[in-house]
């Protein structure tokens, strides 16, 4: 037994003792019903907020309009949440008033979908269940609890988790379910860009992200959020290079061979192709194919800002823009100068770089001669060849004679291309080359002076 299930259960057990009701709740139920081991705990209670406070004096209070708490219980932390239900809605997202309730059935009721609205007593081993969810489980169906429209209005976030849940576990989503959710797709602008992002992320990485968007498109809902992406579809390629078919369809061919991606690399894949429908030309006479010329450089600055408007980091934004901007740079790798081809394999992040690239052969054409060529070369080249530290500084040049400015800039990477090349390896290589290139008398410097 996990050191947090363990935990989980001393939570439930003290708030008994105390006199409460408490059980597990949710996606933790639901795993234990798959036979998968929970990566969490959630516990549901009759204890009012305060009471669990007196329980856990240290304990934080994360949502107290709402009733959760999270209890640090030996170093893991557990949200317990006071029973409630919600009445109406404000703004797709806030229910206009919440009231905390006494029974875990009447819990139960205000959840999103009922393989979710399972609780667990932990002492007794025992599934509560007063929704069909493991019924729903059993079949393979994604269901809202009680009326889809109403549970869907009461938090839109709820369309994509339903899409999520549905690609994540293969299931279909029941009939009026799925009718609800294509019907509320224009309403999930409501939903801040943040929590849109963290739900399309978990899409691109929990294992079935070509599922996923398949039905986001299905629904609307890609049409909405990422139009860009959903103009993929219908646009040809040159099938000597793409056999497969359209822009999508390669996508989505990428998407399902992606394995534990990074945020940043799966939606590297999702975007590596974005630029392809506003650069899209048609052949323009007989021998000539269709091109999308300049699709990379396009494709990056789209990608930029969709991060931007997902509000992913900084960090994660210049990869993914990075990831778009180089991913048509290993065709010409075996034609790399050295030095050239250092900088390449030395980019932060070539791991991810050169994942995709595989993905994008194994989509299309499926020749991974360039990629098999890149690996092998990088395996052969020294680290210390691949970022060496300075032969001369910026200090070694003025004691040379060489006054601050622009040319040192010039003279330092003409050292660093030199000595990628492998033309020079040591500092007096690196002070023969300066001199003969750059003469210190046809600079207007200083007099030539010994090195400090």
């Amino acid at each position: 037994m996990s050191s947090l299930r363990e935990n989980a259960e001393q939570v439930v057990e003290r708030l008994r003792q105390a006199g409460f009701a408490a059980y597990w709740a949710g996606g933790c139920v639901r795993d234990l019903v798959l036979g998968r081991e929970p990566t969490d705990y959630d516990v549901a209670t009759s204890a009012r907020p305060e009471e669990v406070l007196r329980l856990y004096p240290r304990a934080v209070t994360v949502g107290a309009q709402f009733g959760v708490v999270r209890v640090q219980a030996e170093g893991s932390d557990i949200e317990v949440a006071t029973f409630r239900s919600d009445h109406g809605t404000l703004d797709g997202r806030h229910p206009r008033e919440v009231r905390f309730a006494t029974s875990p059935e009447e819990d139960v009721r205000r959840r999103d979908f009922t393989i979710n609205g399972l609780l667990f007593d932990p002492a007794a081993g025992k599934v509560l269940d007063f929704v069909g969810g493991e019924a729903d489980i059993r079949a393979g169906i994604i269901r809202t609890i009680g009326e889809p429209a109403e549970r869907f209005a009461e938090d839109r976030l709820r369309l994509l988790r339903g899409v999520r849940f549905a690609a994540r576990f293969g299931y279909r989503i029941e009939e009026k379910t799925w009718a609800a959710l294509k019907a509320g797709t224009a309403a999930i602008e409501q939903v801040s860009r943040e929590r849109v992002r963290d739900e399309l992320v978990k899409m691109l990485t929990e294992g079935a992200a070509r599922r996923a968007f398949e039905l986001l498109d299905d629904s609307g809902l890609l049409a909405v959020l990422l139009p860009e992406v959903a103009r993929m579809k219908g646009v040809e390629q040159p099938p000597q290079f793409h056999p497969e078919g359209d822009v999508w369809v390669h996508t989505l061919m990428m998407l399902e061979k992606m394995e534990r991606p990074s945020p940043a690399l799966a939606l590297g894949v999702l975007l590596h192709d974005v630029g392809k429908p506003p650069t899209f030309t048609p052949p323009r006479g007989p021998g000539e194919r269709i091109r999308f010329d300049g699709h990379a450089d396009v494709g990056a600055a789209m990608a930029g800002a969709i991060c931007e408007r997902l509000r992913l980091s900084n960090r994660d934004t210049e990869r993914v823009v990075e990831l778009v901007r180089h991913h048509l740079r290993f065709k010409d790798a075996p034609k790399m100068r050295a030095s050239t081809f250092k900088r390449f394999i030395s980019m932060d992040g070539f791991d991810e770089h050169l994942e995709l690239h595989r993905l994008d052969c194994l989509a299309s054409h499926r020749d991974l001669s360039n990629w098999h060529y890149v690996v092998e070369q990088r395996q052969k080249i020294p680290p210390e060849e691949v970022r060496p530290p300075r032969l001369l500084t910026g200090h070694d040049l003025q004691s040379l004679g060489y006054r601050p400015g622009p040319l040192l800039g010039r003279i330092l990477a003409d050292l660093e291309e030199a000595q990628l090349e492998g033309a020079i390896k040591t500092p007096e290589e690196a002070r023969a080359l300066v001199l003969q290139r750059f003469p210190v008398e046809k600079q207007g410097a200083a007099p030539a002076r010994e090195p400090g």
